[in-house]
């Protein structure tokens, strides 16, 4: 029989999850916006669609620098 494993959910695993229920939030966002006509929807709908290129590069620079202070982390634990 096998084992069932604890899995642990990561940083990077709850980063991308956040990530994606923001982006559908942002999608939803920018449907809305765009189907409504109210004062200042432009100037939302630009943020929207900013917001839908920033936060997979806003995740990609969490990832990176998680990796990089981890690798540090280990690094200064190997040479103790």
């Amino acid at each position: 029989m096998k084992e069932k494993k604890d899995k642990k959910i990561s940083p990077k695993q709850v980063a991308a999850m956040i990530c994606i229920v923001l982006l559908v939030g942002m999608y939803v966002a920018t449907l809305i916006v765009a189907l409504l006509d109210f004062p200042g929807w432009d100037r939302l709908f630009q943020a929207c669609l900013v917001a839908t290129i920033g936060l997979p590069i806003l995740l990609w620079i969490y990832i990176w620098l998680y990796k990089q202070i981890k690798e540090r982390k280990e690094e200064k634990e190997e040479n103790r």
